[in-house]
Order: C-alpha cells, then sequence, then structure tokens
C-alpha cells in the first residue's frame, strides 16, 4: 500500500506542475480532467502526509527518550509518543478506506425509479412520502431534481415516478437506497384504525451516457401519443408523450412530463440506457454471487431494505441492523446519519474481505 501512496503522491505533484503551464491551461479538456484527478488525489496524499509526520513525530520522541535526563522533558515525549501512535493508527484505517477501489459510478447522476408495491392506494402514498423524502434530501446537498414521469393514483399518490438527482456524488449516496422500502401506519384510507403494512420499490440507477451504452435506433419502437393526467396547456392537448420500446430486451420507457416531444425522447433515452446498463450490472453481480452477498446495498431487488414504522416512530435498516427514531427528520431527507452508517458498514465489508485476500 505504500508503494502505491509514494506513486500516488508523486502523481499529484506532477499534475500540479502541469496545471501551470499555459498549454494545458489553453486546452480545457486536458485542464478539466487534470482537476478531477487532483480532487481525487488531494485527499489521499493530504491523509498520507500526515500518517508520515505522525512517523517522524514518533521516531523524534523515541529520540528524545534515548536522549534525555531531564524527567519533565521524558514525560513530554511520552505524551507526543502516545499522541503519535495514535494518529498512525487513526491514518492508517482511513488510508486503507481511502485506497479501496473506487466506483467508476460514484460521481454520477443518478436516475431514480419508484414504484408503489403490495398495498393499494396505500403503497402509492408511501411511494410520494418516498419521492419527498429523496426530492428533500437533494434540496439539502443542493442537488437539482427532474421529473422523467410520473404516474398518479388520483388522491397524491404514484403507481410510479421516474425522476433524476443531478450532482456530484449523487450515486456515490444514494447507491445503497436501492430495495423494498417497508411502511407500517393507519393509512388515511382507513377507518378502522387499523395498521397497515405497503411496500414500494426503489430502484437507483446511474445516467448513462451515450458513449457507455449505445442504444441502436433500429432496436426501438418509438410510440408517441396525448399526455394523460395532469399537465398545462398543449401538454394534454398534443402528441408529446413518447413511449420507447427496446425489442431486444423487452424494456418499456414511457415520459410525458416535457411539452416538447423531442424533450420527452430525450429523457425517455436516457431512462433506456440507464435501464440497459443497469441490467448489465445486475448479470455481472448475479455471476459473483459470493461477492455480492458480501456486500452492503447491493442485494436483489426483492430484498427488503427497511422499515418506516409510524406507530412507534422507528425506522430500521434490514442490511445492517441499524435503527433511528427519528423517523420524521429522515422522511423530511434528513437521511446522512443512516446513510453513513451503511456507508461505514460496507467499507468494513469491503476491507474485511480485501485483509482475507491479502
Amino acid at each position: 500500500m505504500f508503494d502505491k501512496l509514494e506513486d500516488l503522491t508523486r502523481r499529484l505533484e506532477e499534475i500540479n506542475m502541469l496545471l501551470t503551464e499555459p498549454e494545458v491551461i489553453n486546452n480545457q479538456e486536458q485542464y478539466r480532467e487534470l482537476m478531477r484527478e487532483q480532487s481525487e488525489l488531494s485527499p489521499v496524499a493530504g491523509k498520507y502526509k500526515e500518517y508520515k509526520e505522525a512517523k517522524e513525530g514518533i521516531e523524534d520522541s523515541l529520540a528524545i527518550l534515548d536522549e534525555e535526563n531531564d524527567e519533565e522533558m521524558r514525560e513530554l515525549a511520552k505524551e507526543e509518543l502516545n499522541a503519535c501512535k495514535e494518529k498512525v493508527a487513526e491514518c492508517e484505517q482511513e488510508l486503507k478506506i481511502l485506497m479501496l477501489p473506487k466506483d467508476p459510478n460514484d460521481d454520477k447522476n443518478v436516475i431514480v425509479e419508484i414504484r408503489g408495491g403490495a398495498g393499494g392506494d396505500e403503497a402509492a402514498l408511501f411511494a410520494a412520502d418516498l419521492f419527498r423524502m429523496y426530492s428533500k434530501f437533494a434540496e439539502n446537498n443542493r442537488w437539482k431534481v427532474e421529473v422523467m414521469s410520473a404516474n398518479e393514483n388520483g388522491i397524491g399518490g404514484f403507481k410510479e415516478i421516474v425522476f433524476m438527482v443531478i450532482g456530484t456524488g449523487a450515486y456515490s449516496k444514494l447507491k445503497y437506497e436501492s430495495g423494498v422500502h417497508r411502511v407500517q401506519r393507519i393509512p388515511s384510507t382507513e377507518s378502522g384504525g387499523r395498521i397497515h403494512t405497503s411496500t414500494a420499490t426503489v430502484a437507483i440507477m446511474p445516467e448513462v451516457e451515450e458513449v457507455d451504452v449505445h442504444v441502436d435506433p433500429n432496436d426501438c419502437k418509438i410510440d408517441v401519443y396525448r399526455a394523460s393526467g395532469n399537465g398545462g396547456q398543449c401538454v394534454n392537448t398534443t402528441d408529446s408523450a413518447v413511449r420507447i420500446t427496446h425489442l431486444p430486451t423487452g424494456i418499456v420507457v414511457t415520459c410525458q412530463d416535457e411539452k416538447s416531444q423531442l424533450k420527452n425522447k430525450d429523457k425517455a433515452m436516457k431512462v433506456l440506457r440507464s435501464r440497459i446498463y443497469d441490467m448489465e450490472l445486475e448479470k455481472a453481480s448475479s455471476e459473483q454471487a459470493a461477492e455480492r452477498r458480501s456486500q452492503v446495498g447491493t442485494g436483489d431487488r426483492s430484498e427488503k431494505i427497511r422499515t418506516y414504522n409510524f406507530p412507534q416512530g422507528r425506522v430500521t435498516d434490514h442490511r445492517i441492523k441499524y435503527t433511528s427514531h427519528r423517523l420524521n427528520e429522515i422522511l423530511d431527507g434528513d437521511i446522512n446519519e443512516v446513510l453513513d452508517n451503511i456507508i461505514a458498514a460496507d467499507q468494513a465489508a469491503r476491507l474485511a474481505k480485501m485483509n482475507e485476500s491479502v
């Protein structure tokens, strides 16, 4: 690991030099790529510098203890030695995490699909609650939310809603949200006051560029039709809605949110590319079943990952046995604590697997 860290430090120094050269500054594409690489390497190099300084502190403290007879100075050296040893151990652990292989999709925007599951109208209302939760979370991170398509149930719920979260690092946080979310509460549609259990499924996919997944237009059947449901002038009076059927996979994507047929087609193609890419990821992951099971947040879509229990004000993530009694705050978009615990568990599992293979 330390040989890699030395190479990484030298590479960062090289990048810092290149970024001052006029020909690089004038080449916007190269400049952006170097800036991206610099932002990735800087945290690791900074932590490695802290590690080396702490190691030097240990050597200096040991030298003082060997040479110094003054008791007060020796006590100070012992305190410094203990502090530096703690710092070294802390830095080693953080460096191991920083050196874990990075998911190439982490910096991408995400496409989120939420569908009401078991529970009829109550499941659709819960899907709307989840949409609001993720929208608030995105707003807190200064990310943008763009609805791609929505199928409402008429009482404020969604049978299905597809939206994009646009912001650097959106996938790195939200990728752990795929799976079945379960709610336990008295539905507003229930007159008897009984607690019902309903579900909604969440699918998280990275936004995929055309260069990553090429979709042959000849493989697509494209239908245009008049949009239905809520909409302003022109939305329900022109053939602006688009349905794309990808013949090789059978994937069907619809979009009717925009007034423009071209804009709806563009949005639908983005969703289609992401679904095809996600299908390939699922296939690759199922071929590595053991590794898939050892990781947090990469379970099967049918896996129940979280329960939102209203009578107890409780949210439980079943993958890591984590429980919070901040239900209202979580549904209001404050999901950082939950995600941080999931990320920490995932990192611990990956570190353990890495140590096994050493």
